[in-house]
């Protein structure tokens, strides 16, 4: 009697999601039906971003930050591996890897340029306000003292992502994780478990040996990609079938308690940055371990974090719950199924809400009605752009697109 080789034996188990697909043959209807619990949560994290973007603002208290570990930005480096994996695995799939890693690239290359846009554009607004109202401060605060006493040099680190003003962090890192997200996508649909170990692998070597990208004028960058990669490769492979491996898991009751206790215990934690006379209840040798809980190299208790968040949701918000498709959660569907216009104009209304505060002094109702109308105006930008999408679908000229498309970005 004949026994299989091992590898075959894998490729024969595997989900449906991770099977090659003939060239031309149609992805099976659970591949291309759209989740709406990845548009959900990543426009709640735009609002949250958006938010915890106004500093001295009493609607932070509203944001996960000040609850746990983690914060928005992981929520949204997640989604933004698991849908890119989602849409041009299907391409790579379909397709061959040249062709995939074409429109990967050409995704990364529209990032860029909306990134140089909303640099250029966020520097003409922070240099107007400091001269306008004679106040040097918002300069330093926002971190473009360098482009204002050298702007040609400035630029120029711009363009290489090296220069970033405050707030302008996250595209950058998507930017690099895309560059190098072809061959890792190749390696995710081939060999899932060896793709996900190597990049547990870089991430460990990282904190070793200190890894990260040089930013200009000094220092590296907020975002260590070669950390923060391990975030969107673990979103690529939970889409790839990843998740349906870990579906035992996820119903298991004892994990569930497990990750209820580990955000209680972050819970309680947090209180202690806010209430010091509690602190004294966090034994030495503890805070000696935990801190400083380092956002840069996306410290293992923020990972830990999101994951204990993932489960809990992932429990109680079933990828068919009825009220995804409620008018309440429209608004913040469509803020995440435009996540890029959505970010670029959360940046300019973070800005334009902390100098309302700070030239006003803004009470906590001005506070809260700056916050509030900057989240209308996003809802209302998603709108329209939802809004032209459908009139250009309805032309008669313009090729159908999936309908997918507006996970990643782009035509997929």
């Amino acid at each position: 009697m004949s026994v299989k080789p091992m590898f075959a034996q894998q490729i024969i188990a595997r989900p449906v999601l991770t099977d090659p697909l003939p060239a031309g043959a149609p992805m099976p209807a659970a591949a291309i039906e759209r989740d709406l619990r990845l548009d959900l949560f990543r426009g709640v994290a735009l609002w949250l971003i958006f938010l915890d973007h106004i500093p001295q603002n009493i609607m932070n208290w509203f944001t996960i930050r000040n609850y746990g570990f983690s914060d928005a930005t992981e929520i949204f480096i997640f989604i933004s591996g698991y849908t890119a994996a989602f849409v041009y695995g299907r391409a790579m799939r379909e397709r061959g890897i040249i062709v995939a890693s074409a429109r990967v690239l050409r995704r990364a290359w529209q990032i860029y340029v909306a990134h140089i846009f909303l640099f250029t554009i966020f520097m003409a607004e922070i240099a107007y306000v400091a001269a306008t109202f004679d106040n040097p401060l918002y300069a330093e605060e926002m971190n473009i003292l360098d482009f204002l006493k050298q702007p040609d040099i400035t630029i120029f680190q711009a363009l290489l992502l090296k220069f970033k003003p405050v707030n302008m962090d996250v595209l950058p890192l998507y930017i690099v994780l895309l560059l190098f997200f072809p061959p890792m996508l190749w390696l995710l649909l081939w060999q899932p478990a060896f793709a996900l170990a190597g990049s547990a692998l870089v991430y460990v070597l990282a904190w070793n040996f200190d890894w990260n990208l040089p930013a200009y004028p000094n220092g590296v960058w907020f975002f260590n990609p070669f950390a923060w990669q391990l975030l969107f490769v673990f979103g690529a492979w939970c889409a790839l079938g990843g998740a349906q491996r870990l579906s035992g898991v996820l119903r298991s009751r004892v994990v569930l308690g497990i990750a209820i206790a580990y955000l209680v215990f972050a819970f309680a934690i947090t209180l202690t940055w806010y209430i010091e006379p509690l602190a004294r209840f966090v034994p030495g040798w503890l805070s000696d371990w935990m801190y400083p809980i380092d956002k840069t190299n996306l410290d293992v208790l923020r990972f830990a974090h999101f994951l204990a968040l993932a489960a809990v949701t992932v429990r109680f918000v079933p990828r068919d719950w009825p009220v995804l498709k409620s008018p309440w959660l429209q608004p913040a569907i469509r803020c995440g199924q435009h996540s890029l216009e959505i970010f670029c104009l959360g940046v300019f209304l973070a800005f334009a809400g902390q100098f309302i505060i700070s030239e006003w002094s803004g009470g906590p109702l001005v506070q809260t009605a700056i916050s509030l109308l900057g989240i209308l105006i996003m809802i209302a930008t998603a709108s329209l752009v939802s809004w032209y999408k459908y009139i250009e679908g309805r032309s008669p000229s313009t090729r159908v697109r999936p309908p997918d498309a507006d996970l990643a970005g782009g035509e997929a």
